[in-house]
């Protein structure tokens, strides 16, 4: 008699064991699940800027050969007037011709540099590279979101796996791909640069 109640006593132990570790496992792929839909979140963001910094560059370097262009034929235009320049010209025309150099030089020297406007060809192409630099930043950050999502959804499967098969050492490796998703996820926030698994 006293050997049944001992066994029924060890059966509803081990019955509510499994329910709490049950619970925690439950609250383990809640945390998993909360940490996955912050990392996609993140890797949306990252990549929605890194498509509108690659459209900016795209932008800016037409921007840069339209200005390079326009001077090349600004300067080519005041070389040959230069040409036309003569001792034996009247003074006049020297003078109009020489003030008619001066601008289209000016103006070739502008679009060159424009530091007031940002919008000379070096000013272009430091901010065409600058929204590159942006843009790749942001590529890292995401293919790293992309990863800790990754590890994140492992983690939820076998914590998952554990609840229906009962088999802890599923759960320790759960909780180690969710330690692991969460420190990809913070290096592509803080540097997302420092890690290379390849992507772009």
């Amino acid at each position: 008699m006293s050997e049944a109640f001992e066994h029924h006593e060890k059966a509803h132990e081990a019955a509510h064991g499994g329910h709490s570790s049950n619970r925690r496992i439950g609250l383990m792929i809640a945390g998993l699940a909360a940490l996955l839909a912050i990392s996609e979140a993140a890797g949306k963001s990252a990549q929605t800027e890194a498509l509108n910094r690659n459209v900016e560059a795209s932008n800016l370097w037409a921007f840069f050969q339209a200005k390079t262009i326009r001077m090349t034929t600004m300067r080519t235009a005041a070389e040959e007037v230069k040409l036309q320049i003569t001792p034996e010209l009247p003074d006049e025309r020297k003078a109009a011709l020489q003030k008619q150099v001066d601008s289209w030089n000016q103006a070739a020297q502008r679009y060159d540099t424009e530091p007031e406007t940002q919008e000379g060809r070096k000013e272009l192409a430091a901010r065409a590279k600058q929204a590159e630099a942006i843009r790749d930043t942001s590529l890292s950050a995401y293919h790293m979101f992309e990863y800790g999502s990754a590890a994140f959804q492992l983690a939820i499967v076998l914590a998952s796996a554990t609840v229906i098969t009962g088999f802890l050492p599923l759960a320790w490796l759960s909780a180690g791909l969710g330690v692991l998703g969460t420190a990809i996820t913070v290096i592509g926030w803080l540097a997302p640069t420092a890690l290379h698994f390849g992507g772009h």
